[in-house]
């Protein structure tokens, strides 16, 4: 199996807001940049993106060592999945898990592929954690020079909407 190194990092301008994502691939020498991003999400949800986009960009099944500077992605896919798949998608407090239908696509990738998460200290001179939140935050500004305030307010109001139920811890 090729063994390939996975940087991702995500961010979001308000939470929720304006977000984008991005992932530094590097395999043998060669190097990959992907990014993206979102008219309204959060954080978290970039975060995840990141880690899925990445993950899938891979055309076979390889050992990875993914960093991120997300205790929340690496503690809920080494911690917490195990057990929210036990309880149907529940927490604990039996409430629906946030984030669910990125969570799902996430185990999903990464069953493709042996991963070992790491976590890095966010801007903390980590030259490849450092480029994916520059790549995440160009994508932010992309949005922002192609969709009118308007365009993103009315996107952010559609977003926490659809959000609404699942904090309210009812499904849809």
């Amino acid at each position: 199996m090729r063994a390939v190194i996975i940087h991702t990092d995500g961010s979001c301008e308000g939470n929720p807001g304006p977000g984008g994502w991005a992932s530094v691939l590097s395999c043998n020498g060669h190097r990959k940049e992907l990014s993206g991003g979102e008219q309204a999400t959060t954080n978290n949800r970039m975060e995840l993106r990141a880690a899925i986009e990445a993950l899938h960009a891979l055309k076979e099944a390889c050992v990875v060592e993914l960093f991120t500077d997300s205790e929340y992605l690496r503690n809920g896919i080494t911690e917490w999945l195990p057990r929210w798949k036990a309880l149907g998608w529940r927490t604990a407090e039996k409430k629906p898990v946030k984030n669910e239908d990125l969570w799902r696509e996430l185990d999903r990738e990464s069953t493709q592929h042996r991963v070992r998460w790491r976590w890095v200290k966010a801007h903390n001179g980590d030259t490849e954690n450092e480029r994916c939140d520059c790549l995440a935050k160009e994508a932010i500004r992309r949005i922002r020079q192609t969709h009118t305030p308007a365009q993103l307010q009315a996107s952010l109001t559609e977003f926490q909407q659809r959000q609404a139920p699942v904090e309210q811890g009812r499904l849809l």
